[in-house]
């Protein structure tokens, strides 16, 4: 019985099973492709990806990219108003330096703002001319001399698009600086022609009054015979050309202090040239000059200023100080 069956199961078998050579059609669609496995079926191209990296090109007439430059400037020369120039009270002005771009930044959208010192009306800020790098330009203020005769010193900077200052080669400001005003006096047949300050005696003698404070010792009162002494000496100085104690005439301080009838025998005497802060730092860099201003025996104070544009220094400081 079981020869038999044998046979039937065989041909039953052979009859459910047919053999192909291809697996799928040969038209069957291919779905996807990558870049890291080659291609089934030879004739088949893989498309070159596009890189993440790549943009859109860029319009040729558009400006380049500015913020990986460098700012900075370089002061040329005063185009108009050198320092010292005398005005009346109340006169209109107009300063222009010219400046040079010596940075890699083009300059658009920058401006000159006022800084520090004497404002002369000047706004608050003025725009500067679209400035190409390694190029010069003009920039204009206009001003106004203040009312009272005297010298006066103007500082501005100069600040980006984004409002951050630019520096002006190793300095922070560019100024200007004129005298409004003027007396005369005469030593022996050549006229004197000078300027008085009152603002800058005030901040001086303000200046010495905090360092004072500032170590303990006692405020200083102004003195008139002390001021008539030490104006008189500046005066001296500024007008001959001088800086030391005795004066064009031999006398020594006490002696002067006498004749502006000071009598007391204790006194100091200190001399300096320039702004206020220009005074203090000279006294600073001098431990005996920095002791006098500290002093703590003087109980009151004379400060004189001259200014004389034809002289080595400008501005003449002197300041007597004494206790009764």
């Amino acid at each position: 019985m079981y020869k038999k069956i044998l046979p039937l199961l065989l041909i039953l078998l052979s009859s459910c099973v047919t053999v192909s050579s291809e697996s799928a059609p040969t038209d069957a669609p291919i779905h996807f492709v990558t870049s890291t496995l080659p291609p089934t079926k030879q004739g088949l191209t893989v498309p070159t990806p596009i890189p993440p990296t790549a943009t859109a090109t860029l319009d040729p007439s558009a400006p380049t990219p500015t913020t990986n430059c460098r700012d900075s400037a370089a002061f040329v020369e005063d185009v108009t108003i050198p320092d010292n120039t005398n005005f009346k009270q109340g006169e209109s002005f107009t300063k222009t330096w010219k400046l040079q771009n010596a940075g890699t930044c083009d300059w658009k959208g920058y401006t000159v703002a006022f800084a520090s010192g004497e404002r002369m009306d000047a706004l608050d800020a003025v725009p500067v001319p679209e400035t190409a790098a390694d190029s010069t330009v003009d920039v204009s203020v206009d001003l106004v001399a203040p009312s009272v005769d005297g010298q006066y010193l103007g500082s501005f900077k100069l600040l980006n698009e984004r409002g951050e200052l630019v520096p002006i080669g190793i300095e922070k400001t560019f100024w200007v600086k004129i005298v409004v005003g003027e007396a005369s006096v005469q030593f022996g047949t050549t006229n004197c022609y000078y300027t008085t300050n009152a603002e800058y005696v005030q901040q001086l003698i303000d200046r010495i009054n905090q360092a004072r404070a500032d170590v303990g010792r006692s405020i200083l009162t102004v003195n008139p015979k002390l001021t008539a002494a030490a104006q008189g000496h500046s005066l001296d100085m500024a007008c001959n050309d001088f800086f030391k104690h005795n004066g064009s005439d031999g006398l020594w301080t006490g002696k002067r202090l006498l004749n502006a009838g000071y009598t007391s025998t204790y006194y100091l005497e200190l001399l300096a040239f320039g702004l206020p802060g220009d005074a203090m730092n000279q006294w600073k860099l001098d431990p005996l000059q920095w002791d006098n201003v500290i002093n703590s025996r003087v109980t009151e104070i004379g400060v004189g200023y001259v200014f004389v544009r034809t002289s080595s220094y400008g501005g003449y400081w002197t300041v007597d100080m004494g206790r009764p």
